[in-house]
């Protein structure tokens, strides 16, 4: 049971980064299309100053949770670490070349919080459980 629940995790952290990929390198907001007919608006999940880096934070966070969590069994989770963080920069970077996207710096920051954040908390049960 311990080995599905395992298997589920880590296919769906890849999954989870194939999609990732998709909806930054598309030139256009695939999200923005599916709620609103439009790829040039980007959804607000939740309502807040940073406007859509928000989404960016959540995401990082929980795709990094399922990395840390897929990596864990294999004690490689500061390579998953520093994949995960440098993947949250070169991808908000290539908003810079992308047609119908644009950079920003509160996403960028947003990006590399959410996998600190995850990494922290994750570290800390990990010391809690032992």
């Amino acid at each position: 049971m311990k080995n599905t629940i395992y298997k589920v995790i880590k296919y769906t952290y890849y999954l989870s980064l194939i999609v990732l990929l998709l909806l930054y390198l598309f030139p256009g907001s695939l999200i923005g299309f599916l709620f609103y007919g439009d790829l040039g608006k980007q959804p607000k999940l939740i309502a807040n100053p940073l406007g859509t880096s928000i989404n960016h934070l959540m995401f990082f966070f929980y795709l990094s949770i399922l990395g840390f969590i897929a990596h864990n069994k294999y004690k490689k989770i500061i390579f998953s670490f520093t994949f995960l963080f440098c993947v949250s920069i070169i991808f908000e970077l290539l908003h810079l070349i992308i047609p119908n996207r644009a950079f920003e710096l509160n996403d960028l920051f947003a990006n590399g919080i959410g996998v600190i954040f995850a990494f922290f908390i994750f570290n800390i049960i990990i010391k809690f459980k032992n």
